[in-house]
């Protein structure tokens, strides 16, 4: 018996049947495929459809930047459907925006250390929760069974806000002994 969540993730069909002569040079169907299936798992995991593809989609390129055009060509959607996604993943730290030298084009790149800055910015959220729960205890009463839940939302959010500081530090420490693939790959000039 499967246990819950273990499921694959609903194939995504937008773009499919698309042959690779349809595709850039540098986004081969095996690219396209990969990208769709990370989107999916991004997607069960909670990410907006787009912004899922939208990601996934810049992580596979070469240097982690595209613009809305070539998003746009790779993905085969519109331009209004990038902009939402992009717009939403700014304001999760997964990407910035920058133009493009000598142009008013934009482009959208994924930070270096993708993972470790949406993490870090998470600690804004959580002390926000934890503030947000702590006052609502206070409304309720901290000794009804509401104000207890509260209260116990707002110790977890403590707790998770201790814990991610713990893990960055490690992650930061780790990094500084053992290059990742990325720093291998910048020294190489690849």
């Amino acid at each position: 018996m499967d246990q819950p969540g273990s499921e694959a993730p609903e194939e995504v069909t937008e773009g499919a049947g698309r042959g690779a002569a349809d595709l850039p040079a540098d986004y081969p169907s095996e690219v396209a495929e990969f990208v769709e299936r990370f989107a999916a798992d991004l997607t069960a995991a909670g990410f907006q459809r787009m912004a899922a593809r939208v990601f996934a989609c810049l992580v596979v390129s070469r240097d982690g930047a595209l613009s809305s055009a070539e998003l746009a060509e790779r993905l085969r959607i519109s331009p209004a459907a990038i902009s939402g996604a992009v717009r939403y993943l700014g304001q999760i730290h997964l990407i910035s925006r920058e133009r493009e030298p000598g142009s008013r084009r934009e482009r959208y790149r994924l930070h270096q250390s993708v993972w470790y800055e949406a993490m870090t910015q998470r600690d804004q959220t959580l002390k926000r929760w934890e503030l947000t729960a702590l006052t609502g205890a206070d409304v309720v009463g901290r000794d009804t069974p509401a104000g207890r839940r509260l209260l116990e939302t707002a110790a977890f959010m403590v707790f998770l806000e201790e814990q991610l500081d713990e893990i960055m530090e490690r992650w930061h420490a780790h990094r500084a002994v053992a290059a990742t693939p990325l720093e291998r790959d910048d020294e190489r000039g690849g």
